[in-house]
């Protein structure tokens, strides 16, 4: 129809917090991780899409050296 012919401007540009191109810029607010709420955004009813953030889906940058200290029983 003649009415999609008019989109030609972005409602969503890239959120800082998660990276995605989903923070709608009039209503200041990521669709995706609910920016700038401090808790992210995650809902029971979407359980694959709290798989795909959880922790384990990115390096553990952190969490890596906790697991080993904890098998050492943090002597180290």
């Amino acid at each position: 129809t003649s009415s999609f012919g008019k989109r030609h401007n972005k409602t969503h540009t890239l959120c800082r917090r998660c990276g995605r191109s989903s923070y709608h810029i009039q209503k200041k607010k990521c669709a995706q991780c609910g920016y700038p709420k401090r808790k992210m955004r995650s809902y029971n009813w979407s359980e694959k899409a709290k798989r795909r953030k959880t922790t384990g889906t990115g390096r553990l940058r952190h969490l890596k050296v906790v697991y080993r200290k904890f098998r050492n029983g943090f002597c180290e």
